[in-house]
């Protein structure tokens, strides 16, 4: 008995952590390295390879590994996006493209970031970066038949922003980025997909279709995250998510809402009317 115990104990000694190879993926550069090492992770820690051993601290990562291309710019400076044009769908799909290579680095930061959680939360945003990374492939794809790359054109960084403001405490995290910064894809891509059905790419559309729906569960498991810390905390879930979103954003909440998207993904009826009324 003795010895199986010396045995495993050298066992875990020689194992991974899944916040050191979280880490690893996060501070990669390239996407094509960074989509496969996301998913040999998940792989990992789906046959129990990575341990929950707090080998150091977390950093703050102040910018997430990012192609070495990409100009980051302000938002005002980012190439418009007429989705009736052929420049004007590339400059839409990188934005997107953009937008899901950044949650990826999201999902990842939220695993590496955030200690001494239920097994089941790595789980959740494990399986939240291994979806970003189909969808940025999806897109990548895409873009390549458009004689175009991701990092051609150049794109801003106000999604990682809020990750750095919300940096120390996982539940101003689940609050922000999941439920803030992308439930506003779920109102958004609805009217883009029409606008693009207008125009006649079904293809794109399809695309879309499969990132809303994935999103859905995206923004569900920042909910439920969000509430279970709200519970250890004691704290009102209500009033807890107005008041950080008082707190930190500072943008304007576009209406009108996805109402049956942001029901699916745990909105109460009376937190889309408190937002309506923001």
């Amino acid at each position: 008995m003795q010895y199986r115990l010396i045995r495993l104990t050298c066992l875990l000694c020689f194992m991974n952590t899944l916040f050191s190879t979280a880490y690893q993926c996060l501070q990669l550069n390239d996407p094509t390295e960074k989509v496969r090492a996301v998913r040999q992770l998940s792989a990992q820690w789906h046959t129990e390879q990575l341990s929950l051993t707090e080998d150091s601290s977390a950093l703050m990562v102040s910018l997430a590994g990012q192609p070495t291309s990409l100009k980051l710019v302000h938002p005002r400076d980012v190439p418009k996006r007429r989705v009736q044009t052929a420049q004007g769908q590339i400059a839409l799909l990188h934005a997107i493209a953009h937008i899901e290579f950044n949650a990826i680095n999201l999902a990842l930061d939220a695993v590496y970031r955030f200690r001494q959680l239920p097994k089941a939360f790595y789980t959740d945003w494990i399986r939240v970066a291994v979806e970003e990374a189909y969808h940025y492939e999806l897109l990548e794809t895409e873009l390549n038949k458009r004689c175009c790359h991701y990092g051609d054109l150049p794109a801003h960084l106000g999604l990682w922003e809020m990750a750095v403001e919300t940096a120390n405490d996982v539940l101003e995290r689940m609050a922000l980025v999941p439920r803030v910064m992308e439930a506003r894809g779920l109102d958004a891509t609805p009217y883009i997909m029409q606008r693009l059905q207008q125009a006649g790419s079904a293809e794109l559309v399809a695309i879309l279709q499969i990132i809303l729906q994935d999103e859905i569960g995206h923004v569900a498991i920042g909910t439920r995250w969000f509430h279970y810390l709200c519970a250890e905390r004691g704290l009102a879930p209500t009033e807890t998510f107005l008041t950080l979103l008082k707190k930190h954003f500072t943008g304007k909440l576009h209406r009108p809402f996805n109402l049956e998207a942001r029901l699916t993904a745990g909105f109460t009826v009376e937190e889309l009317n408190l937002l309506e009324q923001l």
